[in-house]
């Protein structure tokens, strides 16, 4: 395996070396082509600051540039490979440089450690994904909204304890989910900022003895500032892998609740929506059956999420500061994360694109005692103390004589409404804009 640290050839037995390059290597190659485009877009900016403090020289600096691009169009063609026997991205990327560029390809390390070129690929590659997410978030929070609006005046039972308690309505119900996403982008802000400081030029963790520019590369790769601190910005390996993860089961954890509201209300028993025979699942034995299949699989995709932050707490848990080889399992962790809960995403908007509601839920007799707190209320109103009122109510419930309201106040009207969801959307764009 090609080596760019490696001095000379080590004399292990071929098989045992070959175990454990095999061990320690890992699933790495595979997340490492997550990285390519980002290691690219870092070693460019490097080479620039390097050319610009007398470390290459302009005719360097343009090969090198040549060069990079090169990969560059590689990486976007899909015809990029981490080549067998080469250790990862990083050193595939400069073996590439050499290979086409000639000698200049061994001076890009100049001033750099694996160390901060990993954890610049991983911030930048966290950076982007962020606002991929959020671009989705808002798919589904523009989808959330539009439902809210269009059902605003279609009564729905509310329940607490799993017990019928008042009524409600599936404007309140897809417009409390729209602003549940609001807040989740809190989250998602805070993992942006941890992941928009530059820590090139930290190398190992230690700086390094070269007059490095790192006010340059930190322009160069729009970052909005800078691990300042060379030690903690290795000790943010992990760190801000973790605050990206809490980010992601934030949202992951709206999702679940939702898509477990969804399995429950399309029971039979409860009946309030349905989507097409196309987007449910059958059974093998019983021909009735109309299977929530993809709302089960985002809970499971989207609790196992959820999991996430403490899977990557116990990984990174007691290290002392400085790079440790543990860092490398965190990609594993979180990458796969990121395509799922983008998937689940997307799929949920496909899917409330075909929901059916039942605009008529409130008609049969179980619900009547839906409306109990209505007739307490128009007792109070009428002059009758609370306690009064509600032990009136209370002992016609009790002996079967309770009849619902004749008429009905709807829980909210339309200018109310309107305006709760206007006000949700404001403050949605508002933490939006901060992500792009």
């Amino acid at each position: 395996m090609t080596k760019l640290w490696q001095k000379d050839k080590h004399h292990l037995h071929d098989n045992v070396q070959k175990k454990i390059e095999a061990f320690t290597v890992g699933s790495d190659k595979t997340w490492d082509l997550y990285l390519a485009e980002f290691d690219v877009q870092g070693s460019l900016a490097h080479a620039a600051m390097l050319e610009s403090v007398g470390l290459l020289t302009r005719e360097e600096f343009a090969q090198l540039e040549v060069g990079l691009k090169e990969i560059s169009t590689s990486i976007s063609e899909g015809n990029f490979v981490i080549e067998d026997g080469v250790e990862d991205v990083h050193s595939q990327i400069e073996i590439l440089l050499t290979r086409h560029q000639g000698e200049v390809g061994k001076k890009i390390h100049s001033g750099r450690s694996r160390n901060d070129q990993a954890l610049l690929d991983i911030k930048l590659y966290t950076r982007y994904e962020i606002k991929v997410i959020s671009s989705k978030v808002k798919a589904l929070f523009e989808s959330l909204i539009h439902l809210s609006e269009r059902y605003k005046d279609v009564l729905l039972p509310g329940y607490t304890h799993m017990q019928i308690a008042m009524p409600s309505s599936f404007g309140l119900w897809f417009g409390a989910y729209a602003e549940s996403l609001s807040d989740d982008l809190e989250m998602l802000i805070a993992a942006y900022k941890v992941a928009n400081k530059n820590p090139l030029g930290s190398g190992a963790g230690y700086g390094s003895s070269f007059p490095l520019n790192r006010q340059m590369t930190t322009e160069w790769l729009q970052f909005e500032s800078m691990n300042y601190n060379v030690v903690y910005a290795q000790m943010t390996r992990g760190k801000s892998e973790k605050i990206t993860a809490m980010a992601l089961a934030g949202i992951a954890a709206t999702l679940s609740r939702f898509s477990m509201d969804v399995c429950l209300y399309m029971n039979q028993n409860f009946g309030f929506i349905s989507f097409p025979d196309e987007l449910t699942m059958g059974s093998s034995i019983m021909p009735h059956k109309k299977n929530p299949d993809v709302f089960e699989l985002i809970r499971a995709k989207c609790n196992r999420i959820q999991a996430l932050p403490n899977e990557l707490t116990l990984l990174t848990n007691n290290l002392p500061s400085g790079y440790h080889r543990d860092m490398q399992l965190t990609k594993e962790c979180l990458f796969p994360a990121i395509i799922e809960l983008k998937n689940c995403l997307e799929i949920l908007v496909l899917m409330l694109e075909s929901i059916i509601v039942n605009e008529d839920i409130l008609s049969e007799d179980k619900y009547q005692n839906l409306f109990t707190v209505e007739a307490v209320n128009r007792l109070v109103l009428s002059g009758i103390p609370f306690r009064e009122a509600y032990k009136t109510i209370g002992l016609q419930v009790e002996s079967g004589t309770f009849h619902s309201p004749t008429t009905v106040v709807h829980v909210h009207d339309g200018s109310i409404g309107q305006l709760c969801n206007d006000k949700i959307r404001e403050a949605f764009l508002v933490k939006m804009d901060q992500l792009h």
